[in-house]
């Protein structure tokens, strides 16, 4: 059982500089190659309009992506938004895991995603083999996992749980049943603080939200006495303890429409701040700023990969494409279609 804070081996994070390197060298190339005779946002429309086609952008999608999307927000929110379309093609302007759940939601319909290096340290943090060891190390445990896992770790899992539902799908398990939660160590330390529950946690993390200074929002928090500290529960067990709110992406979103506070130091991805600005624009909303400075770690930057040039090559050439065996997506199918079953019999 992980019930306290566990503190981060130096080979993981060095794997994630190595990561983030690579992401950056590939925005680095697409920025050379950019064409700007090409109106992106007219011919992505134009595509869009001719193929049947629904773009879905994450809220860590840079603001110009955002605003030519169809629907934008949370991961499965936007595969189940999708699934209820009658769109033939869904491009997600997102990473590979999320196009890939789009796909499992939707597999008659052609998942497109504009750049196939647009991966997950959350998600590459647990690989199916060594996951499934995990799990034999820790047997009769009702295997919970996050929606930010790779297909072949969904295949492994009972149920599937999203950060805005994670408490109520684990309290809606019986008291007594023992649990094995991955992939994202943060989510489960916070769960298990939460619920009290016999629950063993996986050592992955994000390295966007583990990356933020816990001494730096407190300068900006006593500069600002009056900004609430609103965070993602995917953050470190000392950032959390100070937050004024802790929840999901859309959770911390629709906080602050609601929320009577004008300042916020805000502890997730800065790409959501572009849809915290449109909807209350009155607001001032400073991102938290990471442990090292000069990296610019707290955005990810394989979201970053994705651009409207990026978007629109893919539609024009209806790839890269997500293509999955039909066994493995009917096997990855189940734990999500579980975790819906729950949330409807909740109420959730």
């Amino acid at each position: 059982m992980l019930g306290s804070y566990p503190i981060i081996k130096d080979g993981v994070r060095d794997k994630r500089k190595q990561q983030r390197a690579k992401a950056l060298l590939l925005m680095n190339k697409e920025l050379m190659e950019k064409n700007d005779k090409i109106d992106y946002v007219s011919e992505i429309k134009r595509l869009k309009q001719k193929k049947n086609a629904v773009i879905l952008a994450h809220y860590y999608q840079t603001g110009d992506i955002q605003d030519i999307a169809d629907f934008i927000g949370d991961s499965l929110a936007l595969s189940q938004k999708a699934a209820s379309t009658d769109a033939g093609i869904i491009l997600f302007a997102g990473v590979r895991f999320m196009a890939e759940t789009a796909k499992i939601l939707s597999p008659d319909k052609k998942v497109l995603i504009p750049d196939m290096n647009a991966g997950c340290s959350l998600a590459d943090s647990c690989n199916a083999e060594d996951f499934k060891k995990f799990i034999d190390k820790n047997p009769g445990r009702t295997i919970v996992t996050y929606v930010n896992t790779n297909i072949d770790v969904k295949v492994l899992s009972d149920i599937i749980c999203t950060s805005s539902n994670a408490i109520p799908i684990i309290e809606s398990l019986p008291s007594d049943e023992k649990i094995l939660f991955g992939p994202d160590r943060n989510l489960g330390n916070y769960i298990l603080n939460k619920t009290g529950r016999d629950i063993v946690i996986w050592d992955g993390a994000c390295h966007v939200h583990e990356e933020f200074s816990l001494e730096a929002i407190l300068k900006i928090k006593g500069e600002n006495p009056e900004a609430k500290i609103i965070v993602h529960p995917e953050c470190e067990l000392p950032v959390r303890m100070v937050a004024d709110f802790i929840g999901s992406t859309s959770a911390l979103l629709k906080f602050t429409k609601k929320d009577d506070a004008e300042i916020y130091i805000v502890g997730t991805e800065p790409g959501i701040i572009h849809q915290m600005k449109k909807e209350n624009p009155g607001k001032k909303y400073i991102p938290a700023p990471p442990k090292d400075s000069t990296c610019g770690c707290n955005e990810c930057s394989f979201m970053k990969l994705i651009t409207l040039g990026k978007i629109y090559k893919c539609l024009r050439d209806e790839e890269p494409e997500i293509r999955i065996d039909a066994e493995i997506l009917k096997k990855a199918r189940k734990p999500i279609m579980r975790m819906m079953e729950i949330s409807e019999k909740s109420g959730l």
